[in-house]
C-alpha cells in the first residue's frame, strides 16, 4: 500500500477520501511581513483560527484531504499550517519546489550557495533543496512534502523558468512524488511544461497541469490528456480568466468525451492572505469559496448530464490513482468506459 505524507503524518493512500487537489491554507509575502509586520492586517492568530473554523467547516461538508500548493515563493510556512489544521479532522498535503513565472524573484539567479556565476548547469544544489524537503521534513519539522510544484504563466518560458521546471523534474526522479504545476491555460503552456518534463525523463502520467479550466479550447485540453497528464478543472468559483458557465460546458465536454478518468477537481481558494482583503475577494467574487463545487459545481454537470461515478472518478478515485502511481508499478491507464452518452 502507497504511503502518503500529510501534516499530521503519513496515510495509505486508501484513506484519502474525498480530495480537493488545489487549495492553500495562508498566502503571504514574508519579506513584507518581516519589513512590516501585519502588513495587510495579517495577524497570525486571527489567520490561524480563522483558517481552521474554515478547514473545520470543510470537513464537515464531506471532504477529507487538500493539497496545499503554497510553495515557496506563495510564503509557506508549515507551522501556521499545522496549527490551522489542529483539531479540523482534515487532512493535509503539503508541496515543495518554487512558485513564480519570471526570472525576477530568483535569487543570485540560481548560482547556488558561494558561486558568483552559474557553473552548475545541472541545478543539483536547487534538485537537493527540494529532495529535502520531500525525504527529511520542511522548515526543520519532520513534516514532509508530498507533491512537487512548478509554474509557467503568459510571461512564457524565460531562463530561470525552464531551469526550474527541469529541476523539478529531476526532483521526481529522484524521488518519485508526483509532479503539479501552475499553468496558464490561454495560453496553452501546459504544452511547454510536457515537453520539458517528457525531455528529462518524466512519465506524463506523474504530471498534474493546473488551472485547465480556465480555457473553452477542448482540443488544446484533450492534447495535455491524450498525452497522459492529468488535468486540474483547480479553479473552481473563480471567473477572472474565464466564465463560469463557459468552463462547466468545457469540463462537461470532456467527461462526454470519456477523460473524467484524468480530471481533479479544486477552487485554488485561501483561508488568509496578504495579497487581497479578504472583504474586497468576497464582494468581487462572491462564488469562489470552499463551497463553490458541491453546492453548485456538480448540480451543474448533473444536470448537464455528467454522472456520479464521473464526479466519483474526479473527487476521489483520480487523487489516489495519481498518489499511488510508482515508478515500479504504475497505475494503470484510467477506464474510458465511463464516456456520457451523447
Amino acid at each position: 500500500m502507497t504511503r502518503i505524507p500529510t501534516v499530521t503524518g503519513d496515510i495509505d493512500v486508501e484513506q484519502l477520501g474525498t480530495t480537493l487537489m488545489h487549495e492553500h491554507v495562508f498566502v503571504r509575502t514574508p519579506e513584507l511581513q518581516e519589513a512590516f509586520p501585519g502588513f495587510m492586517g495579517f495577524d497570525e492568530e486571527v489567520a490561524i483560527t480563522g483558517a481552521r473554523e474554515k478547514l473545520t467547516a470543510l470537513k464537515a461538508s464531506g471532504i477529507d484531504t487538500i493539497v496545499d500548493m503554497t510553495a515557496p515563493g506563495l510564503g509557506r510556512n508549515i507551522d501556521l499550517i499545522a496549527r490551522a489544521q489542529e483539531g479540523t479532522g482534515l487532512q493535509i498535503i503539503v508541496v515543495t519546489g518554487y512558485y513564480t513565472y519570471t526570472d525576477l524573484p530568483f535569487p543570485m539567479k540560481y548560482n547556488g550557495p558561494g558561486k558568483l556565476f552559474n557553473n552548475d548547469p545541472s541545478d543539483s544544489f536547487l534538485v537537493d533543496l527540494f529532495v529535502r524537503d520531500i525525504e527529511e521534513g520542511i522548515e526543520g519539522t519532520d513534516i514532509r512534502a508530498g507533491v512537487v510544484k512548478c509554474c509557467t504563466d503568459e510571461p512564457g518560458l524565460t531562463e530561470d523558468i525552464e531551469r526550474l521546471i527541469r529541476a523539478v523534474g529531476r526532483t521526481h526522479l529522484r524521488t518519485d512524488v508526483p509532479i503539479m504545476t501552475h499553468s496558464h491555460a490561454g495560453s496553452k503552456r501546459g504544452l511547454d511544461q510536457q515537453r520539458i518534463l517528457r525531455e528529462e525523463g518524466v512519465d506524463l502520467s506523474r504530471v498534474l497541469i493546473g488551472h485547465s479550466n480556465e480555457t473553452g479550447d477542448v482540443e488544446y485540453l484533450t492534447e495535455l490528456l491524450d498525452a497522459g497528464s492529468y488535468l486540474g478543472f483547480d479553479r473552481c468559483g473563480l471567473k477572472i480568466a474565464f466564465p463560469l458557465e463557459d468552463q462547466t460546458e468545457a469540463l462537461t465536454e470532456l467527461c462526454r468525451r470519456g477523460y473524467a478518468g484524468q480530471i481533479v477537481l479544486s477552487h485554488d481558494r485561501h483561508c488568509t492572505s496578504d495579497w487581497f482583503a479578504e472583504e474586497g475577494v468576497v464582494a468581487a467574487l462572491p462564488e469562489w469559496n470552499y463551497q463553490y463545487i458541491q453546492g453548485s459545481l456538480l448540480p451543474a454537470l448533473r444536470e448537464n448530464g455528467v454522472t456520479d461515478d464521473q464526479i466519483e472518478q474526479m473527487m476521489v478515485t483520480n487523487p489516489r490513482r495519481f498518489f499511488a502511481a510508482r515508478k515500479d508499478a504504475p497505475a494503470p491507464p484510467p477506464a474510458r468506459a465511463t464516456e456520457t452518452p451523447a
